[in-house]
């Protein structure tokens, strides 16, 4: 997989959870100050129906175009993490990304502009 793929993966992502009406979507490309991954997808669920409803579209989208995920943890949680390995996906709870703040452990990294990508109402 090549690192266009990685950002396909996260304008992907950035559709499904969008279409199932998630928040404060940001893209933060760490692939200069890590070697973790790529790109940090995070994104915001009002519920938990609503978390998983994101999570299961972001799953069933990327796999309809033929990425599958390596690891996926907190299925049944407040927060949901789909790693792509170039591409990272968190979905939280309001609560718990005011609370963990990834966006501010990530600072360092290069804000993507996904403007062209989210429906404006």
């Amino acid at each position: 997989m090549t690192k266009d793929n990685y950002l396909d993966i996260a304008k992907i992502a950035i559709k499904a959870m969008d279409s199932k009406r998630g928040e404060d979507i940001e893209v933060i490309k760490v692939s200069d100050i890590t070697v973790l991954t790529d790109y940090f997808v995070i994104a915001t669920a009002n519920s938990n129906t609503q978390l998983k409803a994101m999570a299961d579209e972001v799953e069933y989208k990327l796999s309809e175009a033929g990425y599958e995920p390596h690891h996926i943890e907190g299925e049944r949680s407040e927060w949901v993490c789909l790693d792509y390995i170039g591409t990272v996906i968190h979905i939280l709870l309001k609560q718990q990304r005011g609370f963990y703040q990834i966006e501010r452990l990530w600072e360092d990294g290069e804000k993507v502009d996904i403007d062209d990508i989210i429906v404006k109402d």
